[in-house]
């Protein structure tokens, strides 16, 4: 008979790890949470918070030894028991139901929304429009990531260009949106081009670096070629999308033609489709090219470059397309930002923006398309959720934002999923060449997008 008492040096080492945890959480914290700053009349006001430090660190001190108790440091960690075991029959079958579910959600959401909620409608469905877009964000990075295996840490650049040529087209030559959408995805594309084209020999690390400083360097020439991009001022007054050449407005546009009463919700429910048409496209295109021998070869490339070549795949074509159609989705994206905001500046197209896009297709699954939604849907959504945690106030303090700590909460979240499902949300997918009969294939057996 086992018994459940812990060994004391495992006690002891787990104590003084996580004693060790805490101390630098204290160090690393302090100006964060012990210190505030507020401008005031003569300069700055400082404001010492000394229980949300203390409390920050007990906190840490606290999850690092439950950890270390429980999972790190043990014989039997409770994730052994966390497992989901299911047949690939019942796998499929949830994956077949779960997809058109989603669709029918997403197909009537606004009116659910205006249903559920008529006092934040327009709240609920401009950030139902923000999922949307990282969405499809994730989906056209999940060619370049999860099915060629090119860790690509600049994706951002395209987001970037597509924005940028939209806004440029309509300020210089009075272009529409849907006239600009297709080309600011074709010049998208040919910089996807135009990186893969110094990187082909790369792989790993080293990739990642390169895409990383590109992304860097668009955002740069976007923020100092004052004369073109308008700087740091950004660029304005972008067109809204319309209606067959018919404007969502007060006077003269949607409403007057049909003869219904003018909403405001109007606009953001056509914003909503015109998104979900372009999400929906990137996914048919994704999977439809997944099938033919490109898509394959994404898949052989991703598994060992080496022996791609030996099979007589040209790599260098391989790669180029797959950076030019990630980035032509990017593009796309971006000029759909860009005339939903109606401006557009440098500060939009950071190194964060990238990051976030690659967690969503690491955490969702790499190769896996429901694996983005649900991880779009929690990560974009989950910073929502945090504007309505008004009881952590009442322990932190009438001052505590929840949405300040927004990224330590990200990472904590991150770490955590990465602890209990380290190949993704959805770890296992659908081989796209078969062979006599249908197995999923697991995540231990896929590369995890190092290009190698």
């Amino acid at each position: 008979m086992t018994s459940t008492v812990p060994n004391p040096s495992l006690m002891a080492e787990s104590v003084k790890d996580a004693a060790v945890a805490a101390f630098l959480a204290a160090v690393l914290g302090f100006f964060f949470f012990a210190l505030r700053t507020d401008i005031g009349p003569g300069g700055l006001d400082l404001t010492y918070r000394w229980g949300l430090w203390i409390s920050a660190t007990a906190i840490v001190f606290v999850v690092r030894l439950a950890l270390n108790l429980l999972v790190f440091k043990t014989r039997n960690p409770v994730t052994q028991h966390m497992k989901i075991t299911a047949s690939e029959t019942t796998l499929g079958s949830i994956g077949k139901v779960l997809g058109p579910v989603l669709l029918f959600i997403a197909a009537f959401l606004p009116f659910l929304v205006m249903w559920l909620f008529p006092n934040r409608d327009r709240q609920f469905i401009d950030l139902a429009i923000l999922i949307m877009t990282y969405i499809m964000l994730g989906w056209g990075l999940n060619i370049v990531v999860g099915l060629a295996g090119l860790l690509d840490l600049g994706y951002v650049a395209f987001y970037a260009v597509g924005a940028y040529s939209f806004a440029l087209m309509a300020q210089y030559f009075e272009i529409g949106f849907w006239m600009a959408l297709p080309l600011a995805g074709l010049l998208a594309a040919t910089w996807g081009v135009i990186l893969g084209f110094p990187v082909l020999r790369l792989r790993g690390d080293y990739l990642a670096i390169v895409t990383l400083a590109f992304g860097e360097i668009i955002r740069v020439v976007l923020l100092n070629w004052y004369e073109f991009t308008g700087g740091p001022d950004g660029i304005s007054g972008i067109p809204k999308p319309t209606f067959f050449g018919l404007e969502l407005s007060r006077n003269g546009g949607f409403a007057d033609f049909f003869g219904i009463e003018y909403d405001s919700i109007h606009r953001f429910i056509f914003l909503y489709y015109i998104i979900l048409v372009l999400a929906l496209i990137t996914n048919f295109v994704t999977l439809r090219l997944r099938k033919l021998p490109i898509g394959r070869a994404w898949e052989a490339l991703r598994e060992d470059e080496i022996a791609c070549r030996s099979l007589g795949i040209n790599t260098t074509n391989t790669k180029l397309t797959a950076f030019a159609i990630g980035a032509m989705f990017g593009g796309f994206a971006g000029s759909f930002f860009a005339t939903r905001q109606g401006f557009i500046s440098p500060e939009s197209f950071t190194f964060l923006e990238s990051a976030i896009i690659l967690a969503i297709v690491v955490l969702g699954g790499l190769g896996s398309q429901i694996g983005v939604v649900i991880a779009s849907v929690v990560m974009i959504g989950g910073i929502e959720v945090l504007r309505n945690l008004g009881f952590l106030k009442e322990i932190f303090g009438p001052d505590f934002e929840p949405t300040q700590y927004r990224m330590l909460i990200f990472g904590l979240a991150m770490v955590l999923i990465m602890v209990w499902k380290p190949r993704g949300i959805i770890s296992s997918r659908n081989p796209s060449a078969v062979y006599k009969e249908r197995k999923k294939i697991g995540s231990d057996m896929v590369a995890q997008g190092e290009g190698h």
